[in-house]
This record gives C-alpha cells, sequence and structure tokens, in this order.
C-alpha cells in the first residue's frame, strides 16, 4: 500500500480528502515527511505552508496552525484554516502583510499579546503569499 488517506478539517469545513503518497508539513520540531507506513504521531502545527504529493502531483496549502494525527492508513490535519492556492487572495495577503510589519515596527506602544497577534498574522500572509505564488497564479 503506497498510499494513505489525508483528511484536512478546518472548523467550518473538510477541506481535503484523498489518497495521497505523501506529506510534508512543519512541527513544533521542524520540518516532517509523513509516507505510507509512518509510526502513529500527534504534532503542533506550525503556520507553514503544506505540501502534498499525490497520483495528480504535487499541491500546497497554507495551514494556519492546528494539529497533525497520523494513524495506521489515516492522516489527519485538523486545522484553523487551510487554504487551496485557487482560495488565496493574494493582494489581501499583501496588505495583510504590510499591516502585520507595520504594526511590528510600530512595537513601542505594543504590549506582548498584541506583538504575538502581530506576528502570527504577519506568518500566516506570507505562508498565503508563498503558497498562492507557487502554484503560478499571480
Amino acid at each position: 500500500m503506497n498510499t494513505f488517506l489525508l483528511e484536512i478539517v478546518t472548523p467550518d469545513h473538510l477541506v481535503y480528502s484523498k489518497r495521497v503518497n505523501s506529506l510534508s508539513v512543519v512541527g513544533a520540531e521542524g520540518e516532517l515527511g509523513i509516507l505510507p507506513g509512518h509510526v502513529p504521531l500527534v504534532t503542533p502545527l506550525r503556520v507553514a505552508p503544506m505540501t502534498i504529493k499525490s497520483e495528480e502531483g504535487t499541491t500546497t496549502l497554507a495551514v494556519h496552525g492546528g494539529f497533525l494525527e497520523v494513524h495506521k492508513d489515516k492522516v489527519t490535519v485538523l486545522a484553523e484554516s487551510a487554504e487551496l492556492p485557487a482560495e488565496i487572495d493574494l493582494e489581501r495577503a499583501e496588505a495583510a502583510k504590510e499591516r502585520a510589519q507595520r504594526r511590528l515596527q510600530s512595537r513601542g506602544k505594543m504590549d506582548e499579546v498584541d506583538h504575538r497577534r502581530a506576528e502570527l498574522a504577519l506568518q500566516r500572509a506570507v505562508t498565503r503569499i508563498k503558497v498562492s505564488s507557487r502554484s503560478g497564479h499571480h
């Protein structure tokens, strides 16, 4: 068996459900490659692009935090949000990135919580931009 079922779920909907050959994600410990037969595992995910390889080719998604659960022949990603390249509004992401960078530069007036929020907003924007441009949608 050289595939496994990958399901990507957000609080709103099932984003992705297909048999795939491999998955590459960024977990708390760094980059992780998941292949069929991987040992069972649960790990938090960072805000980063996720790469899926299947019969149809390679798909990249923008995944914003959450958890990865590896079971015997199924992998579930429970994400706060996950977007396919076609769903990403590049101009909005660019604007969000600039907003977040401006907020981080004027950090004199910012408390820790605000600073963390701005950093996460920046990571999310950068992840969206990477995913959308990687797929050739400009």
